[in-house]
């Protein structure tokens, strides 16, 4: 059996595991740590160690295993825990991260890296447990007597007493080191059984097998623990597909005397001890109970990503309630769907010309179809669509770091977990909101002593919000610390060159730190202060079609809010025309339109218009001249104005017409052609014809700059001459 084709799934499966056990030992009360917790993080190392020997990867499974044994100890309670051993156990999780993407690209992890974590490791073991936690005979001996709950007698124990502890526990333990075990295969296709048999093979010796796709018996004799061949088994099969047992030896009955049960005991000092005990909760389980009862009681961390933290049990054999898909064949499926969308445009343009009275089954086929087209689009969509915790999840060792580091004491509280956003978004936010996030904890949130001095508790608050709002989701990053100083912001821009004045607004100010090179920090440390970041923050968002908002409050803290679409593929838009030509403005942006009277519309210095809708003067910006498109309408009192928002600023589009409203698929620009001004992207619409969607953020900052140009005035200025002539 060609074991790499595996390889990705043991990946993906041991990073998952990896941030399990981040998240359980960021959760742990030291003071009285929980029992569950401390399992899963045994059971989350156990089965990547399990993987690691399976596909031949040494330096992870000797680095897991060390850990593991770590571990054991802890949730023994012989290792008692704290602040600086909890914080490597973080870092050797981190190295496991490391090895594991070595392993990925095909190389051999760092040698050095490898060695030095060792020693931390044998040095924790050392000056807390007085001896150490590698392979050596005598440290996984004593982790063996632990994991079993101490039911198995020590090395110097006589026969006699290890037959009255077997005979006291019913022969199970005696089963369970008989070396003999049978496996049953549940539901699994004829592929797969062939290539479990054949790995079984590798771990031990297969003496008997028979049944058939239903359920399908091995009888194994094996040196492997249960745990190890479980571990290995759910990178290739489902958790609740298996049914491992431990037996008698076949040559001796299940009623045989206490001798005779304990002598496979006694012989199993010749043959090696597995590397890692069983956990106590499983190895003392009855032989009956099935592993997806026991991945339901002890919670272990080696399910599929499915089923984990489930707290409903499963029957043996279900059917799977996840399956692993490649990100590449969602997309291709978006992508065909989207395909799909713009022919069933098309035919709906073409019946829309047809006599209902003569073709009605026809109309009403297409009216079918594009309910149909809709419903699949949107199940389609939904597919790619990922939970904020997805992103949350990685700040809480974010936060404990650089707390520590800084000296503060910060509390993070994180709200809207479940919010759902598109994966390809998720991905491309992590970075600007880490950098969102250090900003706060650097800069935003004061040291203990000063909070105390103004009145406020020690510990700050950082608080990761994220809500859907209509047709976008909007992401906070909200500190309670002691805001923003406008009069430091404006000198500092000052001083940088920028043009400021003391008539801005707040709003206006806070986008100052958004320029590059900008900070006002007093001195530079490794965590910010470079002035390097926040107009990268800002561009990145900008590039999802999204943007920053910025409040503040002087004392009280500081909120970022990151707004950005749910997802980039599929826009609901409104077609409007300008000339000849059709443009797209996303749907989320229109806040209303209305035909504007001369009576409305105020002209100001340096050829600038506004436009009072109820008390409210918006700036009023052609689209035309944006745009340069001839043959449009010249008379603003003959166009529609279309009010709209964008980065906390509305203003008035004039266009020459309204064409409706559709859902439209976003095609790349920039990757076909190139960025063009104005411009996010384009599409194609039922005609054919290409559409271009406007960036309505984009198209406001393009008419402050050219209305500052003195080209654009006299260009202006010719075409209302044009108008009056």
């Amino acid at each position: 059996m060609d074991i790499t084709e595996f390889y990705e799934t043991f990946f993906e499966e041991a990073e998952e595991l990896l941030g399990d056990m981040e998240r359980h030992l960021l959760e742990l009360d030291l003071d009285e740590p929980d029992p569950e917790q401390l399992n899963a993080i045994f059971r989350a190392a156990h089965s990547i160690k399990g993987g690691a020997g399976t596909f031949g990867f040494s330096v992870l499974q000797e680095t897991t295993h060390m850990l593991e044994n770590l571990l054991d100890y802890a949730r023994q309670g012989e290792l008692i825990l704290r602040t600086d051993i909890v914080d490597l156990f973080l870092e050797t999780k981190d190295m496991l991260h490391d090895q594991l993407d070595a392993y990925r690209n095909g190389a051999e992890p760092d040698p050095e890296a490898f060695a030095r974590i060792c020693q931390t490791l044998k040095q924790l073991a050392l000056a807390e447990l007085g001896h150490g936690v590698g392979s050596e005979p005598d440290a996984d001996t004593a982790s063996s007597e632990r994991a079993a709950g101490e039911t198995e007698s020590p090395a110097g124990s006589t026969v006699g007493e290890e037959a009255s502890e077997e005979q006291a526990q019913g022969g199970q333990d005696a089963d369970a080191d008989s070396g003999w075990l049978r496996v049953v295969l549940l539901n699994v296709s004829d592929k797969d059984r062939e290539l479990l048999v054949e790995e079984l093979g590798n771990l031990g010796t297969v003496t008997e097998q028979h049944g058939d796709a239903a359920r399908f018996e091995v009888v194994l004799e094996s040196a492997s623990s249960r745990d190890d061949i479980e571990a290995v088994m759910c990178f290739i099969v489902e958790p609740e597909q298996l049914d491992i047992a431990a037996i008698a030896a076949p040559t001796e009955t299940a009623q045989g005397d206490a001798a005779s049960a304990s002598t496979p005991a006694v012989s199993q000092d010749d043959t090696p001890t597995p590397e890692v005990p069983a956990p106590a909760e499983q190895t003392a389980a009855p032989a009956e109970k099935t592993p997806a009862q026991a991945a339901t009681d002890d919670k272990p961390t080696n399910a599929a990503p499915g089923n984990k933290g489930g707290g409903a049990k499963k029957k043996a054999g279900a059917e799977s309630a996840t399956i692993r898909v490649p990100v590449e064949k969602v997309d291709q499926i978006i992508n065909l769907v989207g395909e799909l969308i713009i022919t069933q445009s098309m035919l709906e343009q073409t019946a829309s010309e047809l006599d209902v009275a003569a073709h009605g089954p026809l109309v009403n086929g297409m009216n079918l179809l594009q309910r149909n087209a809709r419903d699949l689009q949107e199940s389609v969509m939904s597919i790619r669509m990922v939970p904020m915790d997805y992103v949350f999840s990685r700040f809480p060792r974010l936060v404990r770091d650089l707390t520590g580091k800084l000296g503060k004491d910060i509390e993070l509280v994180t709200e809207g977990k479940s919010t759902e956003l598109d994966k390809s978004l998720t991905e491309r936010i992590i970075d600007p909101l880490t950098h969102l996030v250090r900003n706060s904890l650097d800069h935003g949130i004061e040291m203990p002593d000063v909070r105390e001095a103004a009145g406020k508790p020690r510990t700050g608050q950082l608080t990761l919000s994220a809500q859907h709002q209509g047709g976008n989701i909007l992401i906070e990053v909200k500190d309670d610390g002691g805001g923003l100083n406008r009069d430091k912001i404006l000198a500092k821009a000052a001083s940088n060159g920028l043009t400021v004045s003391d008539a801005m607004s707040d709003d206006e100010v806070w986008q100052l730190i958004f320029a590059a090179g900008f900070s006002t920090a007093d001195q530079v440390s490794d965590v910010s202060g470079r002035g390097v970041g926040m107009d990268v923050v800002k561009r990145n968002i900008q590039a999802m079609g999204g943007h920053v908002e910025i409040q503040s409050w002087p004392g009280k803290g500081t909120t970022t809010r990151v707004v950005l679409p749910l997802t980039l593929a599929i826009l609901d838009g409104m077609s409007i025309k300008s000339g000849p030509e059709i443009f797209i403005l996303p749907l989320s942006a229109v806040l209303e339109s209305l035909q504007p009277s001369n009576d409305d519309i105020y002209s100001m210095a340096g050829n600038d218009k506004l436009l009072k809708v109820r008390d409210e003067y918006l700036p009023l910006i052609a689209l035309h001249d944006i745009l340069h498109i001839d043959g449009s309408e010249q008379d603003p009192t003959q166009c529609i104005a279309v009010i709209l928002q964008a980065e906390g600023r509305r203003y008035a589009l004039l266009v020459d017409d309204l064409v409706g409203q559709q859902q439209v698929v976003v095609k790349n620009l920039e990757t076909n052609y190139r960025k063009v001004p104005a411009i996010s992207a384009a599409t194609i619409l039922g005609d054919g014809s290409v559409a271009l969607i406007l960036d309505v953020a984009d198209v406001n900052r393009l008419h402050r700059q050219r209305a500052n140009s003195p080209k654009h005035a006299e260009l202006t200025a010719s075409r209302q001459e044009d108008v009056v002539s």
